[in-house]
């Protein structure tokens, strides 16, 4: 039924409306809980030897500002396209990712920046110190040696190598096959070393009595000389012709214009690095190479990507097995190996092993090549004992002679023989030097502990000279305090290589390069531990409106305006990598 107009009443509708602003109203009193803006270390700066920012490079990458993380790389590390070949990166074996899907193929990354930035011929901006008085010497131009003269040369002094080859380098030039480390790779990093001011003598083998005078004309030494002679076996008949020192041959192999031909079965005494690239190098000069090793081959202090590769390629491991005598027959080698047995494992789950003296076997063999281990060459390349005045840090011992400074570093002291710790060792030499210069020998090792990344012995550069970085909590950050919810899985990016029939053929380099495209998505499965990227979750998350942010010369600055933030904590939570935190609020 239709109700007539005339009898339907309208009443007049009011809205409420204030005309004051409740800007008044300062919500943040009734805080009991503070969040902040506060940036972490991610676990794989501090596993990485250099420390280095991880996290920062993978978001430029991302970005394209492939350049920006070519230098922020070099902050903390001169060879980024040596160390994305030949560094065992432990950095992806801490990686977060790692417990969510597969560890961020960090190395790939840095290969794929520093070759970007020489394909491009790149100059990088290197801030350097004001210049000092104090000159160092330094004595070896291998990874330990050039990596200190690069610090301190940033760090404002002047620096002089003394090289006992015809080229610098060291164990990179003259140890590493090709196949890992091109030569023109390596060139190019010791020439943009060089370009900052260094001084490399090469020729100058500098013996002892050349060392006392160095003493008198600089104001520091580092010997960084390296181990360069192989060990011997300490058996019966290893001086035979015919059994060959590994580290003579691969130095040989360098050195040649043409690589060697060799014929049938050769035995290669040893476990680690060296007898890796020997059995590989092998291989490619036509030999089929049979590595023995005393204890098991999880046990093998060779990197483990290097065994897998070494086995694709048809080089066989003899596990538990250890020469005891070689000696002559039918114009080959016979080598009588002792079989081991496990007795117990170590600490560290390695193979503790013992003669089984009811078992040996006599196997005939081309050649023989001795890889156990390394050694300086020269006696007095050895540290001083310690009961001088020594003041050992992580990586390197100081010995103050009438507090004259002279240093030890890289393979002469750090276990862990490998280029990633020469260099490490070189940067904690110039940080240990900067600190005694200036502030004198009770300084050193408060500034040591300063700058070391998340509570690890690796230091940072850029944490000793007051940078960004030294802004940063030191606490590393875990996985479960990663908001996972915010990342979906995706595989990791595999390396792409030669295919094995193609690598036993040729020295040439296995691994291949990655597409600017491939490296920017590799790197867009990192998490930036405990870093901002910019996401802007706090922006949106707040219910106050209180996260203000602010454009800046170098981008977008965010700050928390207290006066309305209640304290939720939400932009904490919603924060996905950890770069703020939650504090209870003071009176």
């Amino acid at each position: 039924m239709k109700i007539p107009r005339e009898l339907v009443h309208t009443f007049p509708l009011f809205i409420p409306r204030s005309y004051k602003t409740s800007e008044g109203n300062k919500t943040g009193s009734w805080r009991f809980l503070r969040p902040g803006y506060l940036e972490k270390t991610a676990p794989c700066s501090s596993a990485c030897p250099l420390g280095q920012d991880v996290p920062t490079i993978q978001m430029l990458t991302v970005q394209g500002a492939f350049k920006e993380a070519w230098e922020v790389i070099l902050r903390e590390n001169p060879f980024p396209g040596i160390c994305g070949r030949v560094c065992f990166h432990p950095c992806e074996t801490a990686c977060n990712r790692g417990e969510f899907d597969e560890p961020v193929a960090i190395h790939m990354i840095e290969r794929f920046l520093a070759d970007t930035a020489r394909r491009y011929g790149l100059t990088p901006h290197l801030e350097k110190g004001p210049s000092r008085e104090e000159r160092i010497a330094i004595i070896g131009s291998g990874p330990g040696g050039l990596a200190a003269s690069y610090f301190l040369t940033l760090l404002g002094y002047s620096c002089d190598v003394f090289e006992s080859q015809e080229k610098p380098g060291g164990m990179l030039r003259w140890a590493i096959p090709f196949y890992r480390l091109p030569l023109d790779v390596l060139e190019e990093e010791i020439s943009r070393v060089e370009s900052i001011g260094i001084k490399i003598y090469c020729d100058k083998n500098i013996t002892e009595k050349d060392f006392q005078s160095l003493k008198t004309r600089y104001n520091a030494v580092f010997v960084a000389c390296g181990h360069q002679k192989g060990r011997n076996l300490g058996i019966v008949g290893e001086n035979l012709p015919g059994v060959v020192d590994g580290l003579d041959f691969l130095i040989g192999l360098k050195r040649s214009e043409r690589e060697p031909r060799i014929k049938g079965n050769v035995a290669v005494i040893g476990g680690g690095n060296t007898a890796i690239d020997v059995a590989r190098s092998l291989i490619r000069c036509g030999a089929e190479p049979v590595i023995v090793y005393r204890r098991r081959k999880e046990d093998m202090r060779a990197f483990q990507s290097e065994v897998e590769m070494a086995e694709e390629e048809g080089v066989k491991i003899w596990e538990l097995k250890s020469p005891v005598k070689v000696e002559k027959k039918n114009g080959k080698l016979m080598v009588t190996l002792q079989k081991m047995e496990v007795s117990e494992l170590d600490s560290d789950g390695k193979a503790i092993v013992v003669p089984d003296p009811s078992e040996k076997e006599e196997v005939l063999f081309e050649m023989v090549f001795k890889a156990i281990g390394t050694e300086p060459s020269e006696a007095w390349y050895a540290t001083a004992p310690p009961a001088r005045d020594v003041h050992d840090l992580f990586s390197s011992r100081i010995v103050f002679e009438d507090d004259y400074p002279v240093l030890y570093g890289g393979d002469l002291f750090s276990s862990a023989k490998t280029v990633t710790n020469a260099i490490a060792s070189g940067k904690e030499v110039a940080i240990a030097l900067d600190a005694y210069f200036k502030d004198g020998k009770a300084a050193i090792m408060p500034e040591i502990e300063r700058c070391r990344v998340g509570g690890s012995s690796a230091l940072s550069m850029e944490i000793y000279i007051n940078g960004e970085r030294s802004k940063r909590s030191p606490h590393v950050v875990s996985f479960r305090e990663i908001n996972s919810d915010y990342f979906t899985l995706v595989p990791r990016i595999p390396q792409p290589r030669l295919l094995k029939e193609e690598r036993v053929l040729t020295f040439a380099e296995i691994d291949l390069k990655i597409s600017a495209s491939m490296a920017m998505k590799e790197a867009g499965r990192c998490f930036n531990c405990g870093i901002c990227n910019q996401c802007d979750n706090c922006y949106l998350f707040c219910p106050e409106i209180a996260v203000v942010r602010r454009t800046v010369e170098d981008g977008v600055f965010r700050q928390i305006n207290y006066d309305y933030c209640k304290g939720c904590g939400l932009c904490v939570v919603e924060c996905p990598r950890n770069a703020m935190v939650l504090e209870e609020e003071s009176a």
